[in-house]
């Protein structure tokens, strides 16, 4: 006779949210990874300064995201959380031009759906896990938490706890099944995304 399933089956069989749009992505994600390492993005200053540019144009791109009042209540602290300042302020360092040319994604004042606004966020918040091996990786060119890599340095708490964090938030927002989709969607398109600005190396 089978056994009643319990609360630990049901878990196993519904993967969290953030579980989910990692399986979904994954194809897209070990692409834009495998082509940065190709490019020998973190063994020269210049290969840096390209990858830079990339996360200058990303950051600026979700800006409004971590504005967003809604955003903000679903997600606590999520305004502490963005690292477009710290972006810049290695751009400066590296002499960087940042003067912004073209249109960002997510607008100021102009709320985005918010299934898709997670999938985008799930993809800025993930990259923090893998910052820990960059940054250990530049500061062998002489970058480091305060000059050229800021936006590398892992959070207070740590990496694994401060991705925690947000994840607890992230599970607990309750959307329906076509606002599974979209924040799949977004997660997929914030990847493609990342890698159209690799492929074009502009602001």
């Amino acid at each position: 006779m089978s056994k009643e399933p319990t609360m630990t089956d049901a878990a196993l069989l519904e993967p969290s949210r953030a579980r989910r749009l990692k399986a979904e992505t994954h194809a897209v994600h070990d692409k834009l990874d495998t082509g940065l390492m190709a490019r020998d993005s973190f063994s020269s200053r210049e290969g840096y300064a390209g990858f830079l540019k990339m996360q200058l144009a990303f950051h600026r791109d979700i800006a409004a995201l971590y504005a967003d009042p809604v955003l903000r209540t679903l997600l606590p602290g999520l305004a502490e959380r963005q690292r477009l300042a710290a972006v810049e302020a290695d751009a400066a360092d590296l002499g960087l031009d940042l003067a912004e040319t073209r249109p960002r994604v997510f607008e100021p004042g102009h709320p985005a759906d918010l299934a898709t606004a997670l999938g985008w966020l799930y993809v800025a918040e993930g990259s923090n896990m893998g910052a820990a091996v960059l940054r250990k990786a530049v500061q062998k060119i002489g970058l480091t938490d305060e000059f050229g890599a800021r936006h590398l340095a892992p959070a207070e708490e740590g990496p694994a706890a401060h991705w925690r964090a947000f994840v607890a938030g992230l599970d607990a927002v309750t959307l329906d099944e076509a606002g599974e989709q979209a924040a799949i969607e977004g997660a997929r398109a914030a990847f493609a995304h990342v890698q159209a600005l690799a492929d074009a190396d502009v602001l």
